[in-house]
């Protein structure tokens, strides 16, 4: 594939970005083993790529500002990737983002634009970047993705035993990282990708042959509300993953309940929706199976309004 990045550039991505980034545990529970990179800054995986792309940016680009789209985690750590490097940052997001995350953003002295819905919310992130801002793409930047594969390496080392990996999708560049940097040490660990549905973006692409524009993201897991992935990482997908199962909305919520009550962790839809692959069937059960729960950005009243919606819609 053109211009992506090596498994070199991966390493390298892994040395320039330690200063600013946990490297997260893994926890094993009841024959499943979880990496826990919701405890990254933050609240996600997300600053892996974000300081990848920043650190290596020139001068002038960051003269210029940064200028991002974001149903959320990208945009909370793009924010605070212009913080620590005194950057200045602006994040394009759907005006259906919570107040706690548009205020974490506002709070990191990024300047945060609502627009109606995603794909009007990325129309507006191209528009700054025609207009002289230095794009920081969620996704479709191989700066970013190399940042995102660190991750790989490290379930490899603290999980030498892996035998599959569950990983969430949104626009993609998540797992073509990791996918990518774990084929290329050990391409028989099998990865499977799991969106929700009515954000299954790529699930649609890989059905199509094609990228298919999503018509409007239906899912509550608004961190996955790509409105489509990009020929990179649905290249990658189609190369490096095994498989991409769908879960229901109301299967993810049933997840993030189990996860609070057998390891005492709250993540987000986007991050359990691992945990649901196995439990519906989507995915059957193997030993050594390790699952990213790669966010929390959440809160309980949320969790607590989507319970009683799934519950009620079941009467």
């Amino acid at each position: 594939m053109n211009d992506f990045p090596s498994l070199d550039d991966v390493r390298a991505a892994r040395e320039r970005i330690r200063p600013h980034v946990r490297a997260t545990p893994v926890v094993g529970d009841d024959g499943l083993t979880y990496k826990f990179e919701f405890l990254q800054h933050t609240g996600s995986f997300k600053p892996r790529g974000a300081f990848n792309a920043a650190l290596q940016l020139d001068a002038a680009a960051r003269a210029r500002g940064l200028v991002t789209v974001s149903g959320g985690n990208h945009g909370m750590a793009l924010a605070y990737v212009g913080e620590a490097l005194h950057v200045p940052v602006t994040v394009f997001m759907p005006s259906t983002t919570p107040r706690y995350v548009t205020d974490y953003v506002r709070e990191r002295g990024a300047e945060v634009r609502l627009a109606e819905t995603m794909a009007e919310a990325f129309a507006g992130c191209r528009a700054g970047a025609d207009a002289g801002s230095t794009l920081l793409h969620p996704f479709d930047d191989a700066a970013v993705i190399a940042g995102q594969a660190t991750l790989g390496l490290e379930m490899l080392e603290q999980h030498p035993a892996v035998r599959r990996v569950l990983i969430s999708i949104g626009g993609g560049g998540l797992i073509a990282g990791i996918a990518f940097a774990i084929k290329q040490l050990r391409p028989e660990v099998e990865i499977v990708g799991v969106e929700t549905r009515g954000a299954d973006a790529m699930h649609r692409a890989l059905g199509a042959g094609r990228i298919v524009e999503m018509p409007a993201i239906t899912s509550i897991a608004r961190t996955l509300a790509a409105p489509a992935v990009c020929e990179r990482t649905l290249e990658a997908t189609r190369r490096y993953v095994d498989e991409v199962v769908v879960v229901d909305d109301r299967d993810a919520v049933a997840a993030i309940g189990e996860l609070q009550e057998r390891l005492g962790v709250t993540v987000e839809p986007a991050a359990a929706c691992t945990l649901a692959a196995l439990r519906t069937g989507a995915v059957a059960a193997k030993p050594e199976t390790l699952l990213l729960l790669c966010g929390r950005n959440v809160r309980l009243e949320e969790i607590a309004a989507w319970n009683v919606r799934f519950a009620n819609a079941t009467t």
